[in-house]
């Protein structure tokens, strides 16, 4: 763990870029978090909260096709800073959220906030191998792992006491500044985004993505490493019921933060504890499929699960299991793919992803309000488990040997 931090204190620039997506990781949480305990009160129905986390993924899964495209295209460094700012000026519109009325500019925020973050995403991801050297490549995927994770708990608990001490409009405020500053931070970073581009103009939006889907075809290695995020994404409507298992077991708007607060853990603690596998790329594959099936057993577990502090510990491995998944898989095509493919292959790869958590939160919306949140949480998990099994059986002849980027 201390070698994986040692990139931070040596790196200026992967500093910054670390310290921006703390803090878009964390106002996203000071956002999600109290609105979605915010919602079922002023509407009577959990409906609107899963609608809303479906609003959030979906529109960044259509999204992302084309914002992979302008990664590849655009200055990341302006990309990123852009979408900041527009997902500042976005969150303005959750301060009107006030009755059932007003309940539907919640979804229209956080839509606008959804494209914001499908320009930022695969910009960033395309970005992380740029402003390290090749040999901490490495520990800088399982520090920017961590980044997520770091923030959910922050941003989950302080979310939860913000919303309970003060009310939910007091976080939405910190989120507006926090997005500010990292706006800030990634216009400081020195060193370029990406690698220097051939003469001549960029290629069309069109054929640069017909470029990315082609070069993903002909790998069946990187057909395996952009759908493995998915195995968790279809299980991902378990968040949907977060607010109503806090209160199922009577912890309220704070149990609601502890939630989210050990996910977050679990997505913190895994990606540094399995630093080690990044180096031996022959434990790459098994652990994504081992990774996937801990997620859905996790979840299994918390349906059944008779105590509301069992329930966190479960939360806590799922996550763990769903953090070391997406560093894994991340490190893995970072290795894979060249700069001028990186942005529309990672694009690819978290459309598939949050295209599933949009199927599984959707899903979820229908039949929350109609059967019992064990339901939800089993069925969930074992979609998951099931999807992990039959990816691990489609992939059991590759390998990932190093092998040139390029090819």
């Amino acid at each position: 763990m201390a070698s994986s931090l040692s990139v931070l204190t040596r790196n200026r620039d992967f500093r910054r870029l670390f310290g921006a997506e703390l803090v878009v990781f964390g106002s996203d949480w000071f956002v999600m978090v109290p609105l979605l305990v915010l919602l079922p009160q002023l509407t009577g129905s959990g409906v609107w909260g899963a609608l809303v986390l479906a609003a959030d993924t979906g529109i960044n899964a259509l999204l992302l096709p084309y914002t992979g495209t302008v990664a590849d295209r655009i200055d990341r460094r302006v990309i990123l800073v852009a979408a900041n700012l527009a997902a500042l000026a976005s969150m303005l519109l959750l301060f009107a959220v006030r009755s059932a009325a007003t309940a539907p500019l919640a979804l229209v925020a956080v839509g606008a906030m959804a494209v914001a973050k499908a320009f930022y995403s695969p910009a960033a991801s395309a970005a992380l191998p740029n402003v390290v050297d090749p040999d901490d490549l490495a520990a800088a995927n399982a520090v920017a792992g961590s980044a997520w994770g770091t923030m959910t708990i922050v941003g989950a608990s302080l979310g939860g006491v913000f919303s309970t001490a003060f009310g939910p409009y007091v976080s939405f405020a910190v989120a507006a500044v926090s997005l500010a500053l990292a706006a800030v931070l990634t216009a400081l970073i020195r060193r370029p985004l990406q690698a220097p581009r051939e003469a001549g103009p960029p290629p069309r939006a069109w054929p640069a993505l017909v470029e990315a889907l082609r070069y993903i075809g002909a790998r069946p290695r990187i057909r395996a490493l952009v759908t493995v995020k998915s195995a968790v994404g279809l299980g991902n409507g378990v968040l949907t019921v977060f607010p109503l298992l806090a209160a199922l077991y009577g912890a309220g708007p704070l149990g609601t933060g502890l939630l989210f607060a050990v996910r977050g853990a679990g997505a913190l603690v895994g990606p540094l504890l399995m630093r080690r596998v990044l180096g031996h790329r022959s434990w790459l594959l098994p652990g994504l499929a081992l990774s996937m099936s801990l997620y859905g057993l996790g979840y299994l577990g918390v349906a059944v699960a008779p105590w509301f502090w069992l329930v966190l510990v479960l939360v806590f491995v799922a996550h763990f299991a769903g953090g070391t998944n997406w560093v894994l898989s991340n490190y893995a095509l970072q290795g894979e793919v060249p700069d001028r493919l990186r942005g529309r292959v990672f694009a690819t790869d978290m459309m598939l992803a949050t295209l599933a958590i949009a199927v599984s939160q959707l899903g979820a919306a229908t039949v929350v309000d109609r059967v019992s949140e064990q339901v939800v949480l089993a069925g969930c998990g074992l979609i998951t488990l099931t999807y992990a099994v039959g990816w691990r059986i489609a992939t059991r002849r590759l390998s990932l040997s190093p092998v040139p980027a390029d090819t």
